[in-house]
């Protein structure tokens, strides 16, 4: 009986430490309002060529610089991203992989219903994948890095209909850090959503041109 009592005891701790964790968790996680706070300040929209910044992220993470002054003193390879309105959101995804464990879900919900309302409309956003220096090259994170921002924007579509349109997924990898100061910091695996530009306004539809009058026929003489 008191064996049985002991693990009784030790089941329901074991229950209430999950408990507590389930909380610790529902209570860290963003609201609605926090991100539209943290989005709703844009200003002006940088010049960014993201084919060509996806080309600089590959290029710069493959190549094998002589003098590459290591990952506390590397320079951010889009510091202008730097200065748009962020939310920075702790996305767990599976290790080394772009799928998103469950415990986020609320946290990608969020943001969903953060992009429909009403202040963010009319902008456009980014999705900018991180990852934090680590074993694996720099080639490597910085594929992952762009997986992950890709499997983001798929999940905002798809599962929660915003626009393609809106979204622009990006991976930098190790190439700009969020704590450049600590390279292996969990921070710098953080997901950011930036406020970009506005949404471009679509041209109104010219109607169809009305097919001129047929010439009227002379009257004939009788």
């Amino acid at each position: 009986m008191r064996a049985t009592g002991h693990i009784a005891a030790g089941i329901g701790i074991a229950l209430g430490l999950a408990l507590l964790a389930g909380a610790a968790f529902a209570q860290t996680a963003p609201t609605r309002d926090d991100i539209v706070g943290k989005l709703n300040h844009f200003e002006e929209t940088p010049e960014v060529d993201f084919p060509a910044l996806k080309q600089q992220v590959m290029e710069r993470a493959k190549a094998r610089i002589k003098n590459d002054p290591g990952p506390v003193n590397r320079p951010p390879i889009a510091p202008d991203l730097a200065k748009l309105p962020a939310f920075n959101a702790q996305i767990q995804f599976d290790a080394d992989t772009p799928i998103i464990q469950p415990e986020s879900y609320q946290t990608v919900g969020r943001i969903a219903d953060a992009l429909v309302h009403a202040s963010l409309l009319p902008y456009t956003f980014l999705i900018v994948g991180h990852v934090e220096s680590n074993s694996k090259t720099r080639e490597a994170n910085a594929i992952l890095s762009q997986r992950r921002a890709d499997a983001i924007r798929d999940v905002l579509v798809n599962t929660f209909k915003i626009s393609t349109k809106r979204l622009q997924p990006i991976g930098l990898g190790e190439e700009q850090f969020l704590d450049r100061a600590k390279p292996t910091s969990p921070v710098n695996g953080q997901l950011q959503i930036l406020t970009f530009a506005k949404v471009p306004e679509e041209a109104p539809a010219h109607p169809a041109t009305a097919p001129a009058p047929a010439a009227k026929k002379p009257a004939k003489k009788h």
